[in-house]
């Protein structure tokens, strides 16, 4: 029988799934503020690097995916990857909703379907120990 997770494994899996797609969606919703890439030469790239480094919304982005990267860290030190990856991508469900009420894109129904197929493959995922390999001590 496996011990009951930790309750902090499922809060830093909450902030993977909240830091990631906000972290996604405002980098998009910058880029597509900053523009497309239209020429090539070295002054067309240079402004459009400035124009990206000066956004505030990209500033935020790169914040929020430092926040994923740091909690996402933390879980994988406290659970395996094989629990770990398929837990946190109930995010998949959170990049869809974001996308289509915060940047107004279309999600095609099949889509909300394959969303909805992984968030039920997510809570089989989530029945699962989170720790199904023996912790190594270090030996020094």
């Amino acid at each position: 029988m496996s011990t009951p997770r930790p309750f902090k494994t499922y809060v830093f899996i909450l902030l993977m799934v909240i830091f990631g797609p906000v972290g996604n969606t405002l980098l998009s919703k910058g880029m597509k503020s900053v523009g497309a890439i239209t020429g090539r030469s070295p002054e067309q790239v240079l402004a459009l690097g400035e124009k990206t480094l000066s956004s505030g919304t990209i500033w935020l982005g790169i914040a929020f995916m430092i926040g994923f990267f740091m909690a996402y860290m933390l879980v994988l030190s406290w659970a395996d990857y094989s629990w770990v990856l398929p837990a946190s991508a109930i995010s998949y469900g959170t990049v869809a909703l974001l996308g289509h009420f915060w940047l107004q894109e279309p999600v095609a129904p099949i889509r909300w379907a394959g969303i909805l197929i992984i968030c039920v493959g997510v809570f089989v995922v989530g029945r699962t120990p989170d720790r199904t390999t023996q912790h190594q001590k270090d030996t020094v």
